[in-house]
């Protein structure tokens, strides 16, 4: 290497040092979000025994879609501290296998709306709009038909256990097959 060459990849190491700190950065504020909120969670059968209406969405470190829901959800806490109970449930923890086979967990996000005395009120997958969970979580709270049930967003699906293993959908894939 001529010394003439020298500036030019130290500025590119410099470059790239600065760009690996920024992604690592980036990466460690985005996976916060959510395991602050989930390490903030009550345990489940905490949340549907105490009688108040439960939000329950699970979801993985991996899932862009979860990320994305992050800040919408963070919102429902604040909006809702005290008359909502509010579970994160990580499918990658092996202690929720037992919720993921007995609830059909089969894409993440999923939601899980329980009216104040435990009771299943629906589901609903995928992305949704803030205006949109904002409607289901107030129809929950006002102990009404919880709207949008039926729409699903793009989600991930759920790869890596046996049930899984057969699907052509990637777990990164956010529901759209491989070709």
């Amino acid at each position: 290497m001529d010394n003439k060459d020298r500036p030019v990849a130290m500025g590119l190491a410099i470059i790239a040092a600065v760009l690996a700190v920024v992604v690592f950065w980036n990466r460690s504020i985005s996976n916060q979000g959510l395991e602050a909120l989930a390490r903030a969670s009550l345990p489940l059968d905490q949340a549907l025994s105490n009688g108040k209406p439960t939000l329950v969405e699970f979801y993985a470190d991996w899932c862009q879609v979860c990320h994305q829901m992050e800040p919408t959800m963070a919102q429902v806490k604040r909006s809702h501290q005290g008359t909502l109970d509010l579970v994160l449930l990580n499918v990658e923890n092996p202690l929720w296998e037992q919720e993921l086979e007995q609830l059909q967990i089969r894409g993440i996000p999923t939601f899980l709306f329980y009216g104040a005395n435990g009771s299943l009120y629906g589901r609903s997958m995928g992305l949704h709009q803030p205006e949109q969970l904002a409607a289901m979580v107030d129809a929950l709270l006002h102990d009404a038909p919880v709207p949008f049930l039926d729409n699903s967003g793009v989600t991930s699906e759920l790869t890596g256990t046996s049930q899984y293993q057969n699907s052509s959908v990637g777990p990164r894939s956010h529901g759209q097959g491989s070709a």
